[in-house]
């Protein structure tokens, strides 16, 4: 069996997104003969509130090496994870090379300057590497007016042409993510490259998590609405309209009083905020906003009891909402606006649950899109259309089809 070391900060009980990646991948990877081996950083030094119920979904045949990092202290100077661990996990990482045979290192981003590990540890130890874009690192700022997010960009543009230039393998949740990052460094020199989503694992569903409070309990006859996960800037606009067509189901006694809709983990951001885009479409009363992360394995209970689940997507066309995955195995009814072009469009139609989908381009009529996403989610909120997708398409989608994937590009970079 060959060794992947995988180099990710993160690690359950951290309950961030990213660490799903890391995660779901290498629960998979034995069943491909590969063993592997976590570097990480230990919990006491996360940011977050540990959810120690998330340990439970690790598989046992997963190694994981913790190390330390630099403890924040009062004044937050530099609070991302990846910075203050950099040093011991490059020194953890080269006595793990020097002791076992690692045949490749894995490294998924962001945290972003984790990435420079790669190119480190090759230079020292010829170990092939690849560098896993969970996002973009080079991106658009425009919406951004803070200077930390205008130097974070230069400092990428530096950064990442080192970090990836003696590369063996580029992955991602999508191909667009990391295009530009082939586009701009690979144009003279061919290097293999996957996109496979996150995907999901059944097993994670059958977790049982004891004492869970639902955040309607304190509503009488209440028929929960849920969008679960982080509000992106470029959902705003897909926001808008969608509260202001409810406004006017409101206005015109279409739409069931009992309805409340509860966004919940949206996490802290600069942009405006599902509460504002409530109160400016006038639904305030119906709107709660829970910014705090809530533990995955209760998200997953949420969901499963909710009447019905959202996601409002991005419009950018590379957004692959891996929310998706969850909220159709909730087997309730999913109601969804992503760019027509988005990969999730496509899960949903083979899924034969785009029942309450609502796709976006941009020629399309504004007012035709503002019927489109008021028709469908008063057929939604009174479930209309029959619901019955077909979850075994969700196969292809899987994190064990991803693991697939990675190491089959990986084997090619032998060749």
């Amino acid at each position: 069996m060959k060794n992947i070391l995988i180099i990710y900060p993160h690690w359950p009980p951290s309950n961030l997104a990213g660490v799903h990646r890391a995660r779901l991948i290498s629960n998979f990877l034995p069943d491909f003969d590969w063993h592997p081996i976590i570097l990480t950083v230990k919990h006491k030094y996360y940011e977050e509130k540990p959810d120690f119920d998330f340990i439970k979904t690790v598989s046992q045949e997963t190694e994981v090496i913790y190390t330390d990092a630099r403890k924040i202290g009062k004044t937050r100077i530099i609070g991302d994870i990846g910075l203050r661990s950099f040093n011991h996990l490059k020194k953890e990482a080269l006595k793990i090379i020097q002791e076992r045979k690692i045949d490749f290192i894995w490294i998924p981003i962001p945290s972003f300057y984790v990435a420079t590990l790669g190119r480190i540890l090759h230079n020292k130890t010829k170990t092939p590497y690849g560098i896993d874009y969970i996002d973009p690192w080079v991106r658009d700022i425009s919406n951004r007016k803070n200077i930390r997010s205008r130097l974070s960009n230069i400092v990428a543009k530096i950064l990442e042409p080192y970090s990836v230039k003696k590369a063996s393998l580029i992955s991602g949740v999508s191909t667009p993510y990391y295009q530009p990052v082939l586009d701009k460094n690979f144009k003279n020199k061919k290097i293999e490259h996957v996109g496979m989503p996150y995907g999901f694992a059944p097993n994670d569903h059958k977790v049982v998590v004891k004492n869970i409070k639902y955040p309607w309990d304190n509503y009488s006859k209440c028929k929960p609405i849920i969008y679960a996960g982080a509000f992106l800037p470029l959902s705003g606009y897909f926001t808008e309209l969608l509260f202001k067509n409810i406004r006017k189901l409101k206005d015109e006694g279409k739409l069931d009083s009992q309805i409340k809709l509860f966004f919940i983990g949206t996490g802290n951001y600069a942009h405006k905020s599902i509460t504002e885009y409530a109160k400016e479409a006038g639904i305030e009363n119906i709107v709660i906003e829970i910014r705090e992360r809530f533990p995955f394995l209760h998200i997953l209970n949420l969901l499963s009891n909710a009447y019905g689940v959202m996601i409002i997507g991005s419009t950018e066309k590379h957004y692959t909402a891996s929310k998706t995955y969850q909220s159709l195995l909730s087997e309730k009814p999913v109601f969804t606006i992503f760019h027509g072009k988005s990969s999730a469009v496509e899960i949903m139609n083979e899924c034969n649950a785009a029942n309450y989908t609502v796709s976006f381009f941009e020629n399309k009529n504004k007012v035709d899109f503002e019927n489109e996403i008021k028709k469908t989610f008063i057929n939604f909120v009174n479930q209309n259309k029959k619901w019955q997708p077909d979850l075994k398409a969700l196969d292809k989608y899987s994190a064990k089809e991803s693991a697939r994937k990675l190491i089959e590009a990986i084997e090619k970079t032998y060749n």
